[in-house]
């Protein structure tokens, strides 16, 4: 059996032995409020804190500053890559430029003309050969120029209807997830570079600050612990004979030290799963030992002047 859930049950019972009340009726705990554990995005070191421990702050407030350096590099990085990718779609959609398409046309007259040329050489050669004045290997030599002049107009020929018909839409495609992905690393790393700045989530008080300023915490390492602005409420362990009577909005009183009169408050919450639970049966003994979590909101408005983490002691006069 473990001695830590068992505590509070045993804890109830010597209370109620004490002030002669039915030992169903009171339980003991302690204040608590909602408790936000702020983690560092990264691993980089802390340059300013702006806060101190015990200040009150409100939501959005910048509580730690880490060192962005790097988080700024990266994203003007981000950013001119952006630049880069949405000139190459605005190119890709609105197709090639008339000076593009008019150097295409002169490239192809220049292979037509050279062509022709060579053409005119190897009719030229292939006469002088008829008459034996000029050799049959200077003739396979002009052939051999001539075709390459054909090659050198067709591949002029292609580049142009190329052009002529504009930008195909696969590149068009490719160009547009090009420039999603560098709008999407953009917005990436101006979410890590804002998250430098860590700030408070609700209004509330600053609890603790574990980290000093030069230090480097790890990625998902604490840095502030922060206290929420809200109802103060009472954590309790419900004994398994009175569990079955407390329930959702069941009413209850709480006694604090230093307070001559207790304060109104209601049962927010009482788990299903008791502390303290047998392999498998349970006889009537063991089931006076379970005890059940259970946390009651303190419902006067003096309630949350309260400190937390003080021990009280709370009744159901109700059930009485």
């Amino acid at each position: 059996m473990r001695h830590d859930t068992f505590l509070p049950g045993l804890l109830c019972l010597l209370l109620a032995a004490c002030d002669g009340t039915p030992s169903a009726q009171v339980v003991l705990g302690t204040l608590e409020r909602d408790r936000i554990e702020l983690a560092a995005d990264s691993a980089e070191p802390i340059q300013t804190i702006l806060v101190r421990e015990g200040q009150p702050v409100v939501a959005g407030d910048v509580l730690i500053i880490q060192n962005a350096e790097r988080a700024e590099a990266a994203l003007l990085r981000a950013r001119a890559e952006e630049a880069t990718a949405r000139a190459a779609l605005e190119e890709a959609e609105k197709g090639p430029r008339s000076q593009a398409i008019a150097q295409g046309r002169a490239r192809l007259e220049a292979a037509r003309s050279a062509r022709a040329t060579a053409r005119f050489e190897l009719d030229r050669q292939a006469s002088l050969v008829e008459r034996n004045f000029s050799s049959k290997s200077q003739l396979d030599i002009l052939r051999g120029r001539y075709e390459e002049a054909q090659a050198r107009e067709q591949e002029a020929q292609a580049a142009l209807d190329e052009l002529a018909e504009g930008t195909r839409n696969e590149r068009i495609d490719q160009a547009r997830n090009q420039y999603a992905a560098a709008v999407a690393t953009v917005k990436n790393l101006s979410i890590t570079l804002d998250r430098a700045s860590i700030r408070a989530p609700v209004d509330g008080v600053i609890e603790a600050l574990p980290m000093e300023i030069g230090e480097r915490p790890l990625a998902g390492a604490t840095v502030v612990a922060m206290l929420a602005e809200g109802p103060t409420y009472a954590r309790v362990h419900i004994p398994e004979t009175l569990r079955t009577r407390v329930t959702t909005g069941t009413g209850a009183q709480v006694h604090v030290d230093g307070y001559p009169e207790p304060f109104a408050a209601t049962v927010r919450w009482v788990s299903l799963d008791a502390s303290f639970t047998p392999y498998f049966a349970l006889h009537q003994h063991d089931r006076t030992r379970l005890s059940y979590l259970a946390e009651i909101d303190l419902t006067m408005p003096a309630g949350a002047v309260l400190p937390v983490g003080v021990p009280l002691e709370v009744a159901f006069p109700d059930l009485q």
